[in-house]
């Protein structure tokens, strides 16, 4: 019965996961005036993504051109500021076959204004980038941002007028370097007029458009945008774990250059498609118009929040916070997170105190189960890294864009392939991971983690959980006994995970905060009503749990992948130790484990074969030919 529990749970997480993956429908072009229409952005970017327009090029110039009597025709105030290429953006130009030469080795950026009521007040800044890669139309980067600001525009001054002027920022140069958002924040007139920013970009051809980047200490910023984005079409995605990852990796936006000047402000992008991302095929045929809508909704709303908002955001502390199935934004201060981990150890020891009297819980058990954890996370990061590399080398060892771009293409199996692997782990888990020989189970990881070597380079962090997870399955009577001794050890080491970043860096902590007080939730209940865990209808806690808590994990997971999976597949193995604290209950009697550990290997074969098959299958080989 607990296998048909543990089926149910899975299936109805994974459904109600995808569903908050999902965008929203487009909008007709006969939408209402005031709202967003991805219909009427559709216009301009099948007019903008025609072909490449690199800076230099004549299709560039034909663009350039086009945008300036389409910011007229809106009713803006129409500029043009020129500055030098750096560089780096020259040589990288000429490398990829352009003309720097044809641009005078400069970029051109294209600016509009709103005037609002009062001049006096800071102004809001809309920006988006123009210019695309030498080999791209860039349907989605950045006719789809471009396209979507001045959607947005139209929209704002059919609202009516507001306080605060808006400033249309359409930049050059940034496929290169940066450079038109370096030469407008440099130095324009306009630019100290400036007290927030919008800026909007793509990588990939479709996916619901997240929020992943603010300006330095954003909790009012966030507070504003949460607000906001209740309007938007498809609701919001959006979380501080995001803004903090992104914030210690080496890319950049536009957004980078006024973010660095202390401007507060919100970055939006979608990811999904990653196919298309300086694909020749990224064309407005392609590209998914339920993306445009929703990127360009929350674009609208949260400018026009801003331009409306009798003070703008002020840079105070960085805000702990997180979509909830994409509806709506929880928040709080980072202090509030010691007060969530506090509740969640206590109802942790009023589950252990009653599972203690009632079922005979030992603290030696709680302790296997913590090993199981660990055991959990060392074995997840070797198979996850395994699996990864079957699909390719890790982005850190192509040698070209072009390479990274088939990398990019085999994303979506790449993910399956990752996903099945960290099911199987948890399925052995579940299983008995004790169950096989131990002798065996070493080996099998010992070859896993030494195969990492040649499919993917020396990574000391693998070859270290490698050594762990061969250590803990060779040492005997570890494993938990169990399932009270297997769920609150879990539950503990998640705790413990929890601690380590609420001290380090709280932004993250809701993480493990949030599935472990669902969990300890779970736990007190099934301790008072079912502590033997025999009678089916007391599984029921844990199933609305595992379920709930699943299907955020879930819809968490997939723009974590996308996001950084390509290089750190192990992060699905931290999450996949959320998932298995939460279905830990349902683990099988005895007589259901030995199919359950077979199960558990077919999965992570499939996993493989689907990673490995990304590796040959022809749209990659037609991919890395474009």
């Amino acid at each position: 019965m607990r296998l048909w529990w543990l089926i149910g749970s899975l299936v109805v997480a994974l459904g109600v996961g995808v569903l908050t993956l999902q965008v929203p429908r487009p909008a007709p072009a006969t939408a209402p005036a005031t709202e967003f229409s991805s219909d009427r952005a559709m216009i301009d970017i099948r007019a903008i993504a025609q072909r490449p327009h690199p800076v230099g090029s004549a299709e560039h110039a034909r663009v350039q051109a086009y945008l300036m009597q389409r910011m007229g025709a809106l009713g803006l105030q129409t500029s043009t500021q020129t500055g030098p290429l750096s560089p780096g953006a020259i040589r990288r130009l000429e490398r990829a076959g352009g003309d720097p030469a044809a641009a005078n080795f400069s970029a051109t950026n294209l600016i509009g204004v709103l005037p609002g009521r009062d001049p006096a007040l800071p102004a809001v800044a809309l920006m988006a980038h123009y210019d695309t890669t030498v080999t791209s139309p860039g349907a989605a980067d950045d006719s789809t941002g471009v396209a979507a600001a001045l959607e947005t525009a139209r929209a704002i001054r059919a609202r009516g007028p507001a306080d605060r002027t808006l400033v249309v920022l359409l930049t050059d140069g940034e496929e290169l370097d940066l450079d038109g958002a370096r030469v407008f924040w440099g130095g324009h007139p306009l630019r100290d007029r400036i007290g927030a920013v919008v800026n909007l970009e793509a990588r990939g051809g479709g996916g619901r458009a997240m929020m992943f980047e603010t300006g330095r200490g954003n909790a009012e910023t966030i507070a504003l945008f949460g607000q906001a984005a209740r309007r938007a079409d498809g609701g919001v995605t959006s979380n501080s774990l995001a803004i903090f990852v992104y914030k210690v990796m080496p890319n950049g936006t536009d957004f980078t250059v006024p973010a660095g000047r202390g401007v507060q402000g919100l970055n939006f992008a979608f990811i999904g498609r990653p196919e298309q991302y300086h694909a020749a095929d990224s064309t407005p045929a392609t590209l998914d118009q339920g993306s445009v809508q929703h990127l360009g909704s929350q674009a609208l709303e949260s400018a026009d929040a801003l331009l409306r908002a009798p003070a703008l955001p002020r840079e105070t502390t960085n805000a702990v916070y997180a979509d909830v199935f994409g509806r709506v934004i929880v928040q709080y201060p980072p202090v509030v997170g010691w007060a969530l981990w506090g509740v969640a150890a206590v109802l942790l020891c009023i589950a252990a105190a009653l599972a203690r009297k009632r079922a005979g819980l030992t603290f030696a058990e709680v302790g296997r189960g913590m090993v199981d954890g660990l055991w959990f996370l060392s074995a997840g990061l070797v198979v996850t890294h395994v699996v990864r590399a079957l699909g390719g080398p890790m982005a850190d060892r192509v040698d070209s864009d072009a390479a990274y771009y088939v990398l990019l293409a085999r994303l979506p199996w790449l993910e399956a392939g990752v996903a099945l692997a960290v099911l199987a782990v948890i399925l052995a888990v579940l299983g008995g991971r004790a169950r096989p020989d131990r002798r065996v189970s070493a080996g099998a990881l010992t070859v896993l983690t030494l195969a990492t070597i040649p499919l993917a380079g020396v990574n000391v962090m693998i070859l270290i959980a490698g050594a762990v997870a061969v250590g803990l399955s060779l040492v005997p009577h570890l494993a938990a006994r169990s399932v009270w001794g297997g769920w609150t050890g879990l539950i503990a080491l998640v705790l413990v995970c929890a601690a380590a970043a609420q001290t380090a860096a709280p932004e993250i902590a809701f993480l493990f905060l949030w599935p472990a007080l669902l969990a300890t939730v779970a736990a007190v209940a099934v301790a008072a009503l079912n502590p033997g865990l025999t009678r089916p209808i007391g599984l029921a806690p844990v199933a609305v749990t595992a379920a709930v808590g699943g299907a955020w994990l879930v819809g968490m997971a997939h723009p974590v992948f996308l996001g950084i999976g390509m290089d750190l597949p192990g992060v699905l193995a931290l999450l996949g130790l959320l998932g298995l604290m939460l279905v830990r209950p349902f683990a099988p009697e005895t007589a259901g484990r030995r199919p359950l550990l077979m199960v558990a290997l077919a999965v992570l074969l499939l996993g493989a074969g689907l990673s490995g098959y990304a590796a040959i299958t022809e749209p990659m080989i037609a991919a890395a030919t474009a």
